[in-house]
């Protein structure tokens, strides 16, 4: 049963979810912007960057399953601020990193922490607010992407041109320290699960059982290929920018500035059209309309800087909004005593998802003789396919019954 909060408060905790948010996705966009400089830095080609981003992906899902048979054993705001405190660390190694190999270890180590995180914000979010408003609760929380485009790789990528790639992680280590104290002295104690908490001996076949439920694999499904679909395209824009349209890197700020702005304003709207248009509509009709600014993005004719910087307040809405009428969606999948547990799995899967489109798309694209990025139209034909299987697999995906979740009123 959610905990009863004042407007107030609940806007206050939301916003501060947002910002631990914020660091996540910050750390995980901002790899991509400096992919050229990464490149030329370690002398790597563009599927060993993708290596690279893969690493973190996969480690965040590994992590995120593992998390699944911990996270509904304590008190959420202690695992919070505990694994946020990993995650500051591991930014901080990225930052020394002497070597590409040691950066990409430094990921791995990103991902373990970075991918349980997003698993209990998802997870206090469902302690917090009723199932009526998880949609506008859930476009609050989105916002971190919108606020790490605008502001955190914005940032990163001029700090990067003037002062050097690891700059971006040094920014982030520091502001996920005042991120952090201010978590430990706002965030109540989140503890109300504890009392229906599972004996460890039942820990491993209760997750074992999450991957028997009919329900659950459905919501997998969807999430595994919402984000592989995602990362095909993601970690290629600013290679492609600067390779086939001559974009300068610290350009590339302006670029996601624009597109930042518009998910400022997009990610709240998406959020309450979910709650009252229902989340399965609101799904269809923003991943449907995606799949032409990914169409447009993979074959990208010569443009202005002026042209790409007009062209991304649709195309990042359009690929950032689908997620938040299917993550609202997936705090109804599970009973409200398995929510923690469904979560960090259903984090591990989008993760491992990610992995995957990232490798993929590193498969793909190569540097030609005359410093041309191709094979990236081949991955935007293979993301609007897996975007019209998601959009035909949402109707598949369903809440917990109804009387399941009142059953679990009384024990909370």
């Amino acid at each position: 049963m959610p905990i009863p909060l004042t407007p107030a408060r609940e806007r206050l905790l939301l916003w501060l979810l947002a910002l631990t948010q914020f660091t996540v996705i910050m750390d995980f966009m901002v790899m991509m912007p400096l992919a050229p400089q990464l490149m030329r830095a370690f002398s790597i080609e563009p599927a060993a960057f993708s290596g690279a981003v893969s690493a973190y992906a996969w480690c965040a899902g590994l992590s995120g399953l593992l998390a699944a048979t911990y996270i509904d054993r304590f008190d959420r705001k202690r695992l919070l601020l505990a694994m946020f405190l990993l995650f500051t660390l591991s930014n901080l190694a990225c930052a020394m990193a002497p070597t590409f190999h040691v950066l990409v270890l430094s990921r791995a180590f990103a991902g373990l922490t970075g991918g349980v995180l997003g698993a209990i914000v998802m997870a206090i979010i469902g302690d917090l607010i009723p199932p009526q408003r998880r949609g506008e609760a859930t476009g609050v929380v989105m916002t971190s992407f919108s606020l790490a485009a605008i502001a955190g790789v914005p940032t990163g990528v001029m700090l990067a041109a003037h002062f050097g790639w690891a700059s971006p992680f040094y920014l982030l280590v520091v502001f996920s320290l005042l991120i952090w104290l201010v978590a430990a002295r706002v965030l109540p104690t989140l503890d109300g699960h504890l009392s229906r908490k599972t004996p460890l001996s039942e820990v491993l076949p209760n997750l074992l059982g999450l991957f028997r439920v009919p329900r659950h694999l459905n919501a997998f499904l969807l999430s595994g290929v919402n984000m592989l679909t995602g990362m095909l395209i993601i970690p290629f824009i600013s290679p492609m920018l600067v390779n086939n349209l001559g974009v300068q890197p610290v350009q590339i700020s302006y670029v996601y500035l624009a597109g930042g702005l518009a998910t400022l304003f997009s990610a709240r709207l998406i959020g309450r059209w979910a709650d009252r248009a229902g989340k399965h509509v609101v799904y269809r009709s923003v991943a449907l309309f995606s799949i032409l600014p990914i169409l447009f993005m993979t074959h990208m004719p010569l443009l202005p800087l002026w042209g790409v910087i007009l062209f991304f307040p649709i195309f990042m809405p359009a690929l950032s909004g689908r997620n938040i009428p299917m993550q609202a969606l997936m705090t109804t999948v599970p009973d409200p005593s398995r929510r923690g547990a469904f979560l960090s799995a259903n984090s591990a899967i989008q993760q491992l998802g990610s992995g995957l489109g990232a490798m993929l798309g590193g498969l793909a694209v190569h540097v030609d003789a005359s410093g041309r990025l191709v094979g990236y139209g081949s991955n935007g034909w293979i993301a609007a396919v897996l975007t019209l299987l998601a959009v035909w697999w949402v109707g598949r995906v369903n809440g917990a019954p109804v009387q399941t979740q009142a059953q679990a009123r009384p024990a909370a």
